[in-house]
């Protein structure tokens, strides 16, 4: 299954929206057949695995880390096709995070005379697919925000100057993170001034995610690079339609939804279940202000932060993580879980989860 695991983590960048799932076949000899789902509508990790198998799969243990699928959708359903190759045994990491499938699959395989086993290494399973869980159980996308931050906690100076705080290989790292998401998240302030183009740039990914601007006025510019790159951004608003910049924007090549508003604001939950519904993010990786990271971590809204802290100190006028107001007492701060630190160049890197997190 720790082999599955690795074959898996091979789709992080591509198999979006499908889940990253590996597959390892073992007969008396040893390992027969390997797999792992390499891009949506291409075939899944059993069917590469039994591919590779050929007839060794007869009478094979099967290890997956994801319940095989029972249904047609771009593909067959992959229990068909292990049933037909006539394995025996076969061992799940997870069952699918679908309510409406879940368990479907290991039934039909059940039914079929084949022994199932679920829950191997079922938390890294997890771990791998946290947004494709998300994306099924919540109905929005696993959020990760990305902070670049000094030694005292500032992300920008008072002007809003921030590049660079961060060294060359934390910055290569991030583009890791956005290589593996669905969407990159950002607020209006951050184009007014810095206009982003927000891509991937790194060897090896080819998938561009969609890039999203919270911009609840349309103060976007039609000039800015999001825009006349050429390749897409969705613009969140509440701005009606008959509005001028909105025909301004589109006009340009924008893509502009309308949302509704929550206290003059896009309301950030009904953007992220659209996200998951209308274009199928499972992961979305927010670079912006502290006015927008605040109100995602106020509204709990928040799953992953990822921080890069510099050995840099940028004194009391920069600017901060999170605007949070309100909160003036110790029993109202905001606790996380720290899950790795790890030095990245000269950087370190801090990976925690919101202590609300834990209780979900």
């Amino acid at each position: 299954m720790s082999r599955a695991l690795q074959l898996a983590e091979q789709g992080l960048w591509s198999t979006d929206p499908n889940p990253r799932v590996g597959c390892v076949i073992v007969d008396d000899t040893g390992v027969c057949g390997e797999g792992w789902h390499q891009r949506a509508g291409q075939a899944h990790a059993e069917i590469n695995a039994l591919r590779q198998a050929g007839k060794s799969a007869l009478g094979a243990t099967v290890y997956i880390t994801l319940e095989p699928c029972s249904h047609h959708g771009r593909t067959p359903p992959c229990c068909d096709a292990l049933i037909e190759a006539g394995v025996r045994r076969i061992v799940v990491a997870m069952q699918d995070p679908n309510p409406l499938v879940s368990g479907e699959g290991i039934a039909r395989l059940e039914q079929a005379g084949i022994a199932v086993q679920s829950g191997l290494l079922q938390a890294q399973a997890v771990e791998l697919n946290p947004g494709f869980i998300s994306r099924m159980q919540k109905h929005r996308p696993w959020v990760r925000v990305k902070l670049g931050v000094s030694l005292d906690g500032r992300t920008a100076m008072h002007s809003g100057e921030s590049q660079w705080i961060t060294g060359p290989e934390a910055r290569h790292d991030v583009q890791r993170l956005r290589a593996r998401s669905s969407a990159i998240l950002t607020g209006s302030g951050t184009v007014l001034h810095d206009d982003p183009n927000m891509t991937v740039r790194i060897e090896g990914a080819d998938r561009q995610p969609l890039r999203v601007v919270v911009d609840s006025l349309l103060s976007m510019p039609a000039g800015a690079r999001m825009i006349t790159d050429g390749k897409g951004v969705l613009i969140a608003t509440t701005v009606e339609e008959d509005d001028e910049r909105y025909a301004e924007l589109s006009a340009a090549g924008a893509r502009i939804h309308r949302f509704h508003s929550a206290a003059g604001k896009v309301d950030l939950l009904e953007l992220l279940r659209y996200l998951a519904d209308a274009h199928e993010c499972n992961e979305v990786h927010v670079e912006a202000g502290s006015v927008l990271c605040g109100t995602l971590l106020a509204r709990q809204l928040v799953d992953e932060i990822v921080i890069y802290m510099a050995p840099v100190i940028m004194g009391s006028d920069a600017r901060g993580m999170f605007h949070l107001p309100g909160i003036e007492m110790m029993e109202q701060k905001i606790g996380v879980v720290i899950s790795d630190i790890r030095k990245v160049g000269s950087d370190w890197r801090i990976s925690a989860r919101p202590d609300y997190m834990e209780t979900e």
